[in-house]
């Protein structure tokens, strides 16, 4: 007696109850990339064919629900699959009662996402069917060979992986595995690599790589090929255009590509990014490779492509590129900003590039500062030295100026030169954009002439193109009119005469409104590789040592303003020739014209010293003029906690007109003589000395009145005979 063996769907072993049918029956289709879904048609058919399955299976058709979002999406659990995630959340729900599929790997291959599915299905009773039979995740057996299918899914997938890339590399290390090519280049039918055969974009690609050498920014170059409207010639990749030629504008992104890749140095490359899982999970699917070091580069083979450039260059680019970049160990890119030295200026005390701040002044002028700000910035330390920006971009200015003034006729002749060339070859790219406008209107003619005048559907079509092409080319032409009146050709006899003319005062270029910062910077740059600086002591001597392009070295000194006269080397001969003419009883008027002959000079960049500046060193030194002790002499002597302002000011710390300032508006405690002066004594005691110093030593911003008025005891006694203005100090 011979029996017939039941198909494996028939199996059913009582594993299906009523109430399974209740719910869902859910057919997961998948296919891993979108090429699969065109090539695989019939594997796609068979998992949409299980919905009959469903049904023969005793589910009502309108109780099966088919998920097919994840067409084109892997398995692997390296990207997110919309409808994994709706099963998922499906079952968590108690909706379905049984999920099909053709293999268990259309699932999942991660075992992940494998058993985090089997656990959800256990928990809600859920079964799991494929054409071996149907599972139960509850039943201890089913649970294993459910593991097991997910473990087999998962080795599967990566032997199919691995020998994928052992084909993939070993290709790649012949250099024939066929990469996507930067722009200028084009792969033959034969798989062979050359440069694309257009003129234009061969003339583009080199013109973004001569530019770069010259203007040595990314932006700088961008923003030459915006201004003068050259486009990029850019070969489509995929779709039904694959390989046309289309014109776009040039992007930042675009231009540093070209800058980096080593296939315009004749390179060919391959594993020079990595797919890094944790930056595809941060919400941009798209994302996720991390560029690599050159040394961990899988593939690296010189010479095999043709080159725009010679290796050397390309690793030049690079390196100014790296140079560009704002960090600590690099010059970092050209800057807006009036600071000269950014990037090429040291400390001298550690070595350590210095940083500019800048300060707004008067009219709103910015006053650059250097710092050397490592130690405060990594450590919380002090700042190492600090100087004005300005006298330091004169000095060098200076000796710039003088090192290349018996070269000023040559690169005069030189930069006439470069403007002329670059000049003609913007206008070639030109004629050539023109070139290929009158052949898409020479095209559209043709086409026109040979169709057949009674096919009206084609012709009238054929004529709105050819119409649409001679109104671009028409446009085209205005716009190279427009271009060409701004910017000739050729450069005019005046032109050049005025070049020529500038190289003889080459100060009069350097100090034009026409030349900007980063032209100045530029030229720096060029010719200038370090500025090491050493402030000496705190003083106002700085030592400067330039050293050159080439190597050569200059070392000199300059003076710096700063802030305090105890600042000045030169202090103790000022502090002891002061004392000497006020123990001879000259006045501050006449102590300040005796040390401003004698070649004595103030800090902060002041020509000469006044009244009041005297004033204030005879107070810091503790000098007392011979009018002031008269005064002392003759008046009523001080009380307890009484001060002359002159005292009090120095006691602590602050300039005695500030102080006479706080005596007009009330903040200190005061009283004043009846003498013919109409002197000050101001009462403090010792608390009072203390909240004085330490309202003197916060910020010189604006301070409110009320807290200066707290202290109740502060009075001012003013006197009703006749009157005095408040703000004049009396004479020393």
């Amino acid at each position: 007696m011979s029996t017939t063996a039941a198909a494996p769907w028939d199996r059913i072993e009582g594993k299906i109850q009523p109430w399974h049918r209740d719910r869902l029956a859910v057919i997961y289709v998948r296919q891993s990339t979108p090429q699969q879904v065109l090539d695989h048609a019939e594997s796609t058919r068979l998992q949409y064919g299980l919905t009959q399955r469903a049904v023969d299976l005793g589910w009502a058709a309108s109780r099966v629900l088919v998920i097919d979002e994840d067409l084109g999406h892997s398995a692997s659990g390296m990207e997110d699959r919309p409808g994994f995630q709706r099963l998922v959340s499906e079952v968590g729900l108690d909706h379905v009662g049984l999920v099909l599929g053709v293999e268990m790997s259309r699932l999942a291959r991660s075992g992940r996402e494998w058993h985090q599915l089997l656990e959800l299905c256990a928990l809600s009773g859920a079964l799991l069917a494929d054409p071996d039979g149907i599972y139960d995740p509850s039943d201890h057996n089913d649970r294993m060979l459910l593991g097991l299918k997910g473990t087999i899914s998962e080795a599967e997938l990566h032997l199919i992986k691995q020998r994928m890339w052992n084909g993939r590399i070993g290709k790649a290390r012949r250099g024939e595995l066929a990469v996507p090519l930067p722009v200028g280049y084009l792969r033959r039918p034969d798989g062979e690599i050359v440069l694309d055969p257009d003129e234009q974009v061969q003339a583009v690609v080199r013109l973004v790589f001569d530019l770069f050498e010259e203007l040595a920014t990314i932006n700088a170059v961008l923003a030459f090929l915006v201004d003068h409207g050259i486009q990029m010639g850019i070969r489509v990749r995929e779709g039904p255009g694959r390989g046309e030629l289309v014109w776009r504008r040039p992007s930042r992104v675009g231009v540093q590509n070209m800058l980096r890749h080593p296939a315009y140095a004749g390179v060919y490359v391959y594993g020079r990014s990595r797919l890094d899982p944790r930056r595809r999970r941060v919400g941009r699917p798209c994302t996720g490779r991390v560029r690599q070091p050159r040394e961990d580069w899988l593939v690296y083979l010189p010479g095999v492509l043709p080159a725009y450039i010679s290796l050397e260059r390309h690793e030049r680019n690079l390196e100014r590129i790296e140079a560009n970049r704002a960090r600590s160990q690099s010059m970092g890119a050209l800057r807006n900003g009036p600071a000269l030295l950014v990037g090429v200026i040291f400390c001298g005390r550690c070595e350590t590039r210095m940083v500019v701040h800048y300060q707004r002044g008067a009219g709103g002028k910015l006053w650059p500062k250097y710092e050397c700000c490592r130690a405060k910035a990594d450590y919380g330390g002090e700042l190492c030295q600090q100087l004005s920006g300005t006298c330091v971009d004169e000095y060098v200015t200076d000796l710039l100026l003088a090192a290349v003034e018996p070269a000023a006729l040559e690169v005069s002749l030189q930069a006439a030169e470069q403007a002329q060339h670059r000049r003609v070859e913007v206008d070639r790219i030109w004629r050539q954009r023109l070139e290929r406008a009158d052949y898409a209107v020479d095209r559209a003619r043709r086409q026109y002439q040979l169709a057949e005048p009674e096919n009206r559907l084609v012709v009238r079509e054929l004529e709105k193109n050819w119409e649409n092409a001679l109104s671009e080319r028409r446009h085209l032409g205005e716009d190279y009119d427009r271009f060409t009146s701004s910017r000739p050709r050729v450069l005019t006899a005046a032109e050049r005469e005025q070049i020529r003319a500038l190289a003889s005062d080459l100060p009069a270029i350097w100090r034009a409104p026409t030349t900007t910062d980063t032209d100045r910077k530029q030229l720096v740059r060029h010719l200038i590789d370090k500025v090491r600086l050493t402030v000496i002591g705190d003083s106002e001597r700085v030592t400067v040592s330039i050293i050159w392009a080439g190597g050569h070295r200059t070392d000199g000194e300059l003076v710096r303003p700063v802030a305090r006269l105890d600042q000045l080397s030169y202090f103790p001969q000022l502090a002891a020739r002061a004392r000497e003419l006020t123990a001879a009883g000259h006045s501050a008027p006449t102590i300040a014209k005796i040390l401003n002959e004698e070649g004595f000079r103030p800090p902060k960049r002041r020509e000469r010293f006044g009244t009041q500046g005297i004033r204030q060193l005879l107070q810091g030194l503790g000098c007392v003029s011979r009018q002031e002790r008269a005064i002392r002499r003759s008046a009523t002597p001080l009380g307890r906690n009484e001060w002359w302002p002159t005292d009090l000011a120095r006691e602590i710390g602050m300039p005695r007109v500030t102080l006479f300032g706080w005596i007009k508006r009330g903040w200190v405690t005061a009283r004043q003589l009846s003498d013919q002066r109409r002197s000050w004594v101001i009462h403090a005691d010792p608390a009072e000395v203390d909240r004085l110093r330490q309202l003197h030593q916060q910020s010189r911003g604006h301070r409110p009145r009320q807290a200066w008025l707290d202290h109740q005891q502060t009075t001012i006694i003013r006197s009703e005979e006749g009157t005095h203005d408040d703000d004049a100090e009396p004479q020393v």
